[in-house]
């Protein structure tokens, strides 16, 4: 009875020693903030794959994916330690390294702008930049399609004053009703709703794309601050291994299935039909052709979009973008 007494209490230690002993492995799990630069929708599926099919978790990784909003800049919240990783179209990065911030570019999601110009194939042809000449367009006045547009323009040796400018709000009517020919879209959303639209109503649409006339303005980009990279060297390059393969998985067309499905649970407002072409678009988008590899940094690109922004005075000197561009090797 006496070594009962004693047994008892010790038998108890022994099994909060065991407890505590056993290894959480959330608690071993890193925990990190990833600020988007647009809403959940097919064009971050590839962020989305990565949460629902466990990639972070998998990689020891507890992430928290936020969307984007103009109100939720990435490169701001970086700035202030609200967000370890982000994503941020090259003109932002340009811009806040012209206002002294430290950040660096990681991986670029895009290999080709998905901002172009949709309009009506029988209304105009463009084989050459001088066929813009006397076009009625829409520019969003201060938005990049005004900064890519000029740059077009001149390159053709005209400028805004040479073609019909109607400004851009939320609000397709005007190119619905044929007030203007040229309407500036993103390609795998708002592109791909438009053209089902006028589809329907047997009429068909091409796509102007800057790229094929020489002007390769870099959009979405994952970002760190320089103080991460310097300082966890490690961290971002499983962060970015990771994603970059849930990217890779996402864009792959047997995995379509299971990448709508993912989309779907965050984008409830937009048809299966619609959201199918506009993963299509986006893979075009992000993976041209079957061996580019995810994330490629085009530093000629990056070069370019510097020199625009330059040339039109949206920064006062140079920045050196390119010496701000760290890829998935140099980690």
């Amino acid at each position: 009875m006496k070594h009962a007494k004693i047994l008892g209490p010790l038998l108890g230690m022994i099994f909060c020693i065991c407890i505590v002993g056993v290894p959480d492995s959330r608690a071993e799990q890193i925990s990190l903030n990833y600020r988007l630069k647009w809403l959940f929708n097919t064009s971050v599926a590839g962020d989305i794959f990565a949460m629902e099919k466990g990639f972070f978790t998998a990689a020891g990784l507890d992430v928290t994916v936020k969307e984007g909003s103009p109100e939720k800049d990435a490169i701001k919240e970086l700035e202030l330690g609200y967000a370890d990783f982000g994503v941020a179209s090259a003109d932002q990065v340009i811009r806040a390294l012209d206002k002294g911030a430290d950040v660096v570019v990681l991986a670029q999601i895009f290999q080709i702008n998905p901002m172009q110009w949709i309009y009506r194939d029988d209304q105009i042809q463009i084989t050459r930049l001088s066929d813009l000449e006397g076009c009625r367009m829409g520019i969003t006045y201060g938005g990049n399609d005004e900064t890519i547009m000029k740059t077009l323009l001149a390159k053709a040796g005209l400028t805004l004053k040479d073609v019909q400018v109607t400004g851009v709000r939320f609000d397709f009517t005007p190119f619905l009703k044929k007030q203007v020919t040229l309407w500036p879209v993103y390609r795998n959303s708002q592109g791909v709703i438009l053209a089902g639209q006028l589809a329907r109503e047997g009429e068909s649409v091409r796509f102007f794309n800057p790229a094929d006339f020489g002007v390769d303005f870099v959009a979405n980009s994952v970002v760190t601050s320089g103080k991460m990279a310097a300082g966890h060297p490690d961290l971002v390059r499983q962060f970015l291994s990771v994603l970059l393969d849930a990217w890779e998985a996402a864009m792959d067309p047997s995995n379509q299935k299971q990448v709508l499905s993912a989309v779907k649970k965050y984008d409830k407002g937009t048809q299966g039909e619609v959201q199918k072409v506009q993963l299509d678009a986006t893979r075009d988008l992000v993976k041209p052709r079957p061996d580019t590899a995810v994330g490629r940094i085009r530093r000629e690109a990056w070069a370019q979009t510097e020199a625009i922004m330059l040339e039109q005075g949206m920064i006062r000197q140079p920045v050196h973008v390119t010496s701000r561009l760290r890829d998935l090797a140099s980690f």
